[in-house]
């Protein structure tokens, strides 16, 4: 993807014409320009609704390779005699996401699984389109110096390139779901996770191209939401747990769009786990303050919060100053639903704010904003009038003793 096809993919999601973007032009370009759709699918803060919504496609409508290409690729890249452990392998594909597509199997011991393949060497196009837009954005950020402090659009598109090259060695995923039911495992008499699992791993059958793991029947978030199907109280229910993760252990699920969740007999089952994220105890605990504030509408314990989560915390009459903006900033906050005010939208104001002021804030923060975007959205397709702050309350309650 060159400057110009990036200039042309923005303006396909930004502009004003009533054209939808075309998914099969953007899957063309490339594995970014399929990440950079899926990033904006649920921006329907600043986008118009029935954009993201078709946006919200690339999840689960991405190339799928043909039958026959399929079965040549594992010839090619599964570990020896893979073949010989299974009684069948669908030919035809479950599910296709931006780096690789699923398929039913069943082993020779008839256990039902999937078979995950990485459909393509997609590695090196990838890393050379974010090197290309990199080096735009630095260019960007010399003729417009601010950009760098306040959008960081590079920072932006390493968070990307990391978790996607993450995904592209399945050996990631394996590992990170050895991570996550790790914690669950240490976790779940001090905490209550009994609506959480994890599909089980058959690591003798994986590799850096292929996993094998229990089939999970079940339906994602996404093809719940966009059915009209999911309960806003699993909803709230998945906030719950991943909070848990994020603001009580700081170590989760890095990537957890609603295609990564899968609901099965009302469990949360996790899945695509190549993208681990973490933070340190300032960023975690200084982000559980500040939403435990928000959830109170206590707006100057929230600002407090937010400038322990800085590398730089601010004192004196420089802290007076953003304490002052970051009150009017959230004047007309309280008791609004997320139709009539985005929390994504609100906290990208927020970090502008504090590193306008002069916090600095870890790498990991990008993650944790990429997470409550994509809670953000599902709620707003899921239950717009929902005042999404008071209904994280009794979380905010039971966690505060874990933090």
């Amino acid at each position: 993807m060159n400057w110009f096809q990036f200039a042309r993919l923005i303006r396909s999601i930004y502009g004003r014409q009533k054209t939808l973007p075309d998914l099969e032009w953007i899957q063309h370009l490339g594995l970014l320009a399929v990440k950079l759709g899926q990033v904006h699918a649920l921006r329907i803060d600043f986008l118009d609704r029935e954009k993201c919504q078709h946006l919200t496609k690339l999840y689960r409508q991405n190339a799928v390779l043909a039958p026959q290409d399929f079965l040549k690729l594992l010839s090619v890249i599964a570990p020896k005699n893979f073949a010989a452990n299974f009684s069948r392998i669908e030919e035809t594909a479950l599910a296709s996401a931006s780096v690789g597509q699923v398929h039913r199997a069943w082993l020779n011991d008839g256990s039902p699984v999937v078979v995950k393949a990485v459909k393509k060497n997609v590695r090196e196009q990838f890393i050379a389109d974010v090197a290309s837009l990199k080096n735009l954005f630095r260019l960007a950020g010399f003729l417009y110096p601010p950009l760098r402090r306040v959008g960081d659009p590079v920072g932006i598109l390493g968070d990307i390139e990391e978790y996607t090259l993450s995904e592209l060695d399945l050996r990631h995923e394996v590992e990170g779901q050895k991570i996550l039911c790790g914690i669950f495992e240490e976790h779940k008499t001090r905490f209550d996770l009994s609506s959480l699992r994890f599909a089980r791993v058959h690591e003798n059958l994986c590799n850096e191209n292929v996993m094998v793991s229990e089939f999970v029947a079940g339906k994602t978030f996404d093809e719940l939401i966009e059915a009209g199907e999911l309960p806003y109280s699993q909803l709230i229910e998945l906030f719950r747990i991943h909070g848990y993760f994020m603001f009580c252990i700081g170590t989760f699920h890095g990537d957890l769009h609603p295609g990564n969740v899968i609901l099965a007999d009302g469990k949360i089952c996790f899945v695509d786990t190549g993208y681990v994220g973490h933070v340190g105890d300032k960023i975690r605990r200084g982000l559980f303050e500040f939403f435990s504030a928000l959830s109170a509408f206590d707006y100057p314990r929230c600002a407090v919060g937010l400038n322990r989560m800085s590398e730089i915390e601010l004192a004196g009459a420089v802290y007076a100053d953003f304490e002052k903006k970051f009150l009017e900033l959230y004047a007309d906050f309280t008791d609004t639903t997320v139709a009539q005010m985005s929390l994504t939208k609100k906290m990208m104001q927020t970090i502008k704010l504090g590193v306008l002021c002069g916090m600095r804030f870890e790498k990991g923060i990008f993650a944790i904003i990429r997470s409550l975007m994509y809670m953000d959205g599902m709620v707003l397709r899921c239950k717009p009038d929902a005042v999404l702050m008071r209904d994280l309350r009794p979380f905010i309650a039971e966690a505060k003793k874990m933090v």
